[in-house]
């Protein structure tokens, strides 16, 4: 399974929609917040894709929640914008907190900063800002393993 990972789209819809086009066999979008509007438009655009998301600090009137628990092929996935667990500080709260609900991936935003890693059994990924620098993640969930990437749309 492919999962397209973005976040803080700040209105430029245009990136975002690029990202999901670059990987037609992703069947999954996780958006980790900051960008609700160009989020639903999305939903529009592909109701054949499953798609996730979260609140972030700048979608005011959002009524989604602030993060999200979901299993997909068998891994539990932890998802939020990151601002409330002071990621542009450290990451140490928004890893304990995952941790704590036995993740396998922890997916968050905010910092718009580019960022993959893997702490004790648990990949982490952050995969910058869509609408400011232009990248977003992947992931892939195989038999064989968890594989995390970060792309620039520039460079595609």
């Amino acid at each position: 399974m492919r999962i397209v990972v973005a976040s803080d789209s700040h209105k430029d819809y245009y990136s975002l929609q690029k990202a999901v086009l670059s990987q037609p066999t992703a069947d999954v979008v996780v958006f980790c917040g900051d960008g609700e509007d160009d989020i639903d438009t999305l939903e529009m655009k592909f109701p054949e894709k499953m798609i996730i998301a979260v609140r972030g600090n700048a979608d005011w009137c959002s009524e989604k929640r602030y993060s999200e628990e979901i299993a997909l092929e068998g891994k539990n996935l932890f998802i939020t914008h990151g601002h409330l667990f002071g990621v542009k500080h450290d990451y140490s709260q928004i890893i304990n907190q995952a941790h704590s609900l036995k993740a396998d991936i922890l997916l968050f935003g905010h910092t718009h900063i580019p960022y993959t890693d893997y702490d004790n059994g648990m990949y982490i990924l952050n995969p910058g800002s869509i609408g400011y620098s232009g990248t977003y993640g992947i992931i892939d969930i195989t038999k064989a393993g968890i594989v995390t990437n970060i792309i620039n749309i520039n460079n595609t």
